[in-house]
């Protein structure tokens, strides 16, 4: 995922240093735990919104290229750009049509062209500069082409039964916000901010993949918190065994909790 400039998180870190570092063993795995639990999702709506043959995409932090590779082999698209601020996962996998970019999209000089999709899942997010940023996609979508964001919704609140999970993603999310600024508290508001951005028409969608023993959005959280262990537990809200229970209620049949939700909002450039 693409990241922040150093030193505007709280903690002056950045994704992909602070926390997540993509040259740590299994990093890509746990991206792909991610893609498995959301990329049919993803794909079934870039394909209810025309998405195909003819089209020039750019993916933006796209991780592994899980999105960016179906793009071209089930859509048939005519070529994606797929950008990141660290690429060696999408050099790894690279195939014929996927343009690879290695870039940060916070840079002022960022400018990889026009495009008739523009999509981005779970990057927002973990930045700082969202309106902006979210401005500056709308500006790389051509003519009657489409942008298309994703990212969490955190369905924690101060009514769900506190349970083993709710409980440490609570301190994830404050953990993660303190470290390199990540806030989800703010998605709810994308569909007026894609609207203020000269989108028309816009809409939106929320996504909750069941939170199932050994399914792979219980393997990413697991494997996620296990990653940001240190910036939870300096919330003072967990410690290690709380932790580690949280990961075994995970993988038990005692697991009753929804996990965060992906919202994804789409809206569309005026021919």
């Amino acid at each position: 995922m693409t990241a922040a400039p150093r030193g505007d998180a709280p903690g002056g870190g950045r994704y992909g240093e602070a926390v997540f570092p993509p040259e740590q063993a299994g990093e890509g795995e746990r991206i792909d735990f991610g893609a498995l639990a959301y990329d049919d999702i993803t794909m079934a709506r870039l394909r209810a919104l025309g998405v195909g043959p003819g089209w020039r995409c750019l993916d933006v932090g796209a991780g592994t290229g899980t999105v960016s590779r179906r793009l071209l082999d089930e859509a048939g698209v005519a070529s994606v750009v797929a950008v990141d601020r660290d690429v060696r996962f999408l050099t790894e996998r690279a195939v014929p049509g996927l343009d690879v970019l290695e870039a940060d999209i916070t840079a002022a000089d960022f400018a990889p062209g026009r495009f008739r999709l523009v999509h981005a899942r779970f990057v927002l997010m973990h930045l700082p500069e969202r309106d902006r940023l979210i401005t500056r996609l709308a500006e790389l979508v051509a003519p009657g082409g489409v942008l298309v964001l994703s990212d969490a919704v955190d369905l924690t609140s101060d009514r769900t039964p506190s349970t083993p999970y709710t409980v440490v993603m609570r301190a994830m999310w404050q953990g993660l916000r303190a470290t390199i600024g990540t806030d989800v508290s703010w998605v709810p508001s994308y569909p007026d901010r894609l609207r203020g951005a000269g989108l028309v028409p816009v809409a939106a969608e929320i996504h909750v993949p069941p939170l199932l023993p050994g399914s792979p959005i219980s393997r990413f959280w697991a494997d996620t918190w296990e990653r940001s262990r240190a910036a939870m537990l300096a919330t003072g809200l967990v410690d290690d065994a709380a932790v580690d229970a949280a990961v075994r209620y995970l993988g038990s049949d005692e697991c009753a909790a929804l996990s965060a939700g992906m919202l994804t909002v789409w809206g569309w450039k005026p021919a």
